[in-house]
């Protein structure tokens, strides 16, 4: 109540009230024998006691069953206060349930008028220690990805650069720095560009990276840059637009030196370069002697209609008709010579080898007046079964006509040398699902004499001036447009030697 001041006094009921109202369990013992004397709720309820039921209790009766708290732990714990005032321990008790229950505790002396006792204010700390482990374990955990992790990107190949949205460093990993030849602390805040060789590197860069920002897809990016001592590298990766809570926004970029790569790119394009050298001039010094024959057929007429028209001449007065009808004669034996020449001409000069779309029968077409003079002259018959449908295929047209004519002639000489004259070559044309399909079949020997089936591996001919780098460039020409060239035996006899291109759509063209 209060008093004249306007102070407010407690009562003995009110400070009960209080000390019934605390959250905080509080157990009072006496400070000599060290026995219970009270309890507030709190610590009833904690312990499941009555204060009755707490009085009479030891610490054996109330504390978890560890060395730690035995008796006279708890008697040292409670005598520290009775001389120094406090003291403060963590303590595990024990419900009459035989819940464990770990609390955090303090004893305090305290004077109390007739007696000196011990307070002690008590709480759970259970979950507080649960959450103290499991934080303490997190962390832990934390510590050694954080380690791990460190220790992953030292080690890793793989650069990893984070530039924000005007292109600048704000992160660089010590692979990333070691790939650039730049310390780390020196790749911040320069632009990346800046160290991409050339416009062209540049730009694709920047394409890449403007896209990223646009579609928020990965993009793949491929450029060559030019170190501080002047080596020259490429380097090719991935970057992909970031942007975190508002706290991180750019470009996380993923890159890797492919120089090496880059260079066995570059001698694989001068050994097609070759290879297209090799076929191209294989091809044509199989012709060299066939074409030379056919020559020497309409130049030797033409001769011999010139002849005969000066003989005429000489004679005196001839018919006017029989002059012309020998020079007309002549002409059709050069202008015969003359296409011979300029279709050997347009053939040899036809460097392409770009991919194309091209009819498979048009190819077949243009190689059919060589692979005939070639049949003439070995007294082979050639025929050709096109498909009525135009074949379209992507392929390099040159080089595809190539392994036609050495496929052909090796068929036509593998039939002459079987019966010195006569039988028949037939070139197909026809589409198979997604495929271009040309086979050229032969009435030979067929394939079983070739030991271990080693066909395209330029090991082996049959032919006695033969060296087998036909077939095996043949094979390679083809594999490297994504066909594949195989050989099988003919029944009842014979081999049938068949190329495929991959087939595309194309609008029908007028055949020629």
């Amino acid at each position: 109540m209060p008093d004249q001041s306007g102070a407010y006094e407690l009562t003995s009921a009110d400070y009960e009230r209080l000390v019934g109202s605390l959250r905080y369990c509080v157990l009072v013992h006496d400070a000599v024998t060290k026995d219970i004397l009270w309890a507030n709720r709190a610590a009833s309820e904690l312990l499941e006691f009555t204060v009755e039921e707490l009085r009479p209790l030891k610490a054996p009766d109330m504390s978890v069953r560890a060395d730690c708290y035995r008796r006279s732990a708890g008697r040292q714990w409670l005598q520290d206060a009775v001389d120094n005032g406090v003291a403060v321990i963590e303590w595990g008790y024990r419900s009459k349930s035989g819940r464990e229950i770990l609390t955090e505790a303090i004893a305090i002396r305290v004077e109390l008028t007739g007696r000196t006792v011990v307070m002690v204010q008590f709480r759970d700390i259970e979950q507080e220690a649960m959450m103290r482990r499991e934080l303490t374990r997190t962390e832990a955990d934390l510590n050694r990805t954080e380690a791990r992790l460190a220790a992953f990107l030292r080690n890793m190949a793989e650069g990893i650069l984070v530039l924000d949205d005007d292109s600048r460093i704000s992160y660089a990993s010590e692979a990333a720095a070691k790939l650039l030849d730049v310390p780390v602390e020196l790749l911040i805040g320069v632009r990346f560009t800046r160290f991409c060789r050339g416009g062209s590197s540049r730009e694709r860069v920047e394409r890449s990276l403007a896209r990223a920002s646009a579609d928020g897809e990965s993009q793949g990016l491929r450029y060559e840059v030019e170190l501080a001592s002047g080596e020259r590298r490429w380097h090719s990766g991935s970057c992909q637009h970031i942007s975190i809570e508002n706290d991180l926004s750019g470009h996380l970029l993923l890159f890797h030196d492919v120089t090496e790569h880059v260079r066995t790119e570059e001698e694989h394009r001068r050994d097609a370069q070759y290879l297209n050298y090799l076929a191209r001039y294989n091809a044509m010094g199989d012709m060299a002697m066939a074409i030379a024959h056919e020559l020497a057929q309409p130049l030797a007429a033409a001769t011999n209609f010139i002849a005969g028209t000066q003989g005429r001449l000489a004679l005196g007065d001839p018919g006017l008709g029989d002059v012309t009808w020998g020079l007309q004669e002549a002409r059709k034996q050069l202008d015969r010579a003359n296409q011979i020449v300029r279709s050997l001409r347009e053939y040899v000069t036809q460097l392409e080898e770009s991919l194309q779309v091209v009819d498979l029968n048009e190819i077949v077409e243009e190689c059919a007046d060589f692979v005939d003079i070639r049949a003439r002259q070995k007294g082979v018959c050639v025929e050709y079964v096109c498909s009525a449908e135009p074949v379209a295929v992507e392929c390099e047209r040159v080089l595809t006509g190539q392994v036609l004519l050495n496929l052909c002639f090796n068929a036509i000489d593998e039939m002459s040398a079987q019966s010195g004259e006569g039988g028949t070559v037939r070139v197909r044309t026809t589409a198979s699902g997604a495929e271009g399909v040309v086979s050229v079949e032969d009435e030979g020997k067929g394939l079983s004499h070739i030991p271990d089936g080693r066909v395209f591996d330029g090991a082996f001919s049959s032919k006695a001036t033969g060296h087998g780098i036909g077939l095996a460039l043949s094979h390679r020409i083809i594999s490297r447009q994504g066909g594949s060239l195989t050989a099988t035996e003919r029944e009842p006899q014979g081999a049938v030697f068949t190329f495929t291109l991959p087939r595309v759509t194309a609008p029908d063209r007028p055949r020629t």
